[in-house]
């Protein structure tokens, strides 16, 4: 190194390490607006639950439920709605995760609403994943939940941008966006009447490079499969649809062996994967700096119809 380059050098240093400080800071800023909301859930409430996919998202809140309350020492269950059509390696990772912090795991099926007649297709290839709603409001009612812990964030879609973190939900299990509750100077009003509950969104002002970043930083562990791995795989409209039992290619569709990663997971009907060879969150932290689609938008397959409008579902009582 000459003295002509060694400024330059000592200069670039420096700036990486101010930038690593100030994203520090911010994470810092989220995990601590985090912990609050599910210390003050724990506080307002009689019987709240956590709603836990096994997903990327439910597992950040989780990590931080960890640093709210210690492991074994969740003041609330987790509860998972399954379809019966999750992708395997998500469900058992979300088995081993409440295992290994020693929390109590409700399951609820939509299978079991559709026994009872709850819940009916309009055919037997139609998605589960809308009909969650029904088999959740069922829940709640069996075990007189009060407040729903979700990972939803604003920056998903439309939707969920109106969303309050306290976001109250009338007798029905409705939501009301004209009725929702001011939160200024985080002070909310978590008053219920009979029958009513709250969803809390204790991550909405995370966004999707948040969200990988801390599980950079916390060496979160994920499911496999929201890393790259070869996946035959078809193009449908711009999406490359996964090739299951339960979503075959269609006629004329060319099957692909191609290497992909999921950068959200859902119901294997309506979840799409995205090209990647990203292996590790930082690779995976620059492929987003550079995304210009948002993740739903890149990869769910339900949200491309106006009937199946996520503002809609939430009004009928969706997360």
């Amino acid at each position: 190194m000459n003295a002509r380059t060694e400024p330059a050098v000592i200069e670039t240093a420096l700036l990486h390490e101010v930038s690593h400080q100030l994203s520090n800071a911010h994470l810092d800023a989220l995990e601590e607006e985090t912990i609050f909301i599910l210390r003050e859930v724990a506080a307002a409430f009689e019987r709240p639950a956590l709603l836990f996919s096994g997903g990327k998202d439910s597992l950040v809140m989780l990590k931080c439920a960890e640093k709210a309350f210690g492991v074994g020492r969740l003041p609330y269950p987790l509860l998972m709605i399954d379809t019966g059509h999750n992708f395997p390696e998500v469900t058992d990772f979300r088995d081993q995760r409440a295992n290994e912090l020693g929390a109590e795991l409700i399951v609820r099926s939509v299978e079991d609403s559709m026994k009872r007649g709850t819940v009916r297709l309009a055919h037997p290839g139609e998605s589960r994943n809308v009909h969650q709603s029904v088999t959740l409001l069922e829940a709640i009612e069996e075990f007189r939940f009060d407040a729903l812990i979700g990972g939803a964030r604003r920056d998903e879609e439309k939707a969920r941008a109106k969303e309050r973190i306290f976001s109250h939900r009338d007798s029905f299990g409705q939501w009301q966006p004209k009725a929702q509750r001011p939160e200024l100077w985080t002070l909310f009003n978590t008053r219920l009447q009979p029958g009513e509950h709250f969803r809390v969104f204790p991550i909405s002002n995370w966004t999707e490079l948040d969200v990988w970043q801390y599980i950079a930083r916390e060496n979160i562990g994920l499911p496999s499969i929201y890393y790259t791995h070869q996946r035959k795989v078809v193009d449908r409209r711009g999406l490359l649809v996964p090739v299951t039992e339960l979503t075959p290619p269609r006629e004329g569709e060319q099957v692909q062996v191609r290497d992909v990663r999921f950068r959200t997971v859902g119901d294997i009907t309506c979840t799409c994967p995205v090209e990647s060879t990203a292996a590790t969150p930082q690779q995976i932290v620059i492929e987003t700096l550079a995304a210009e689609v948002s993740e739903r938008g890149a990869t769910r397959m339900d949200d491309k119809t106006s009937d199946a409008s996520m503002e809609k579902r939430k009004k009928d009582g969706y997360f």
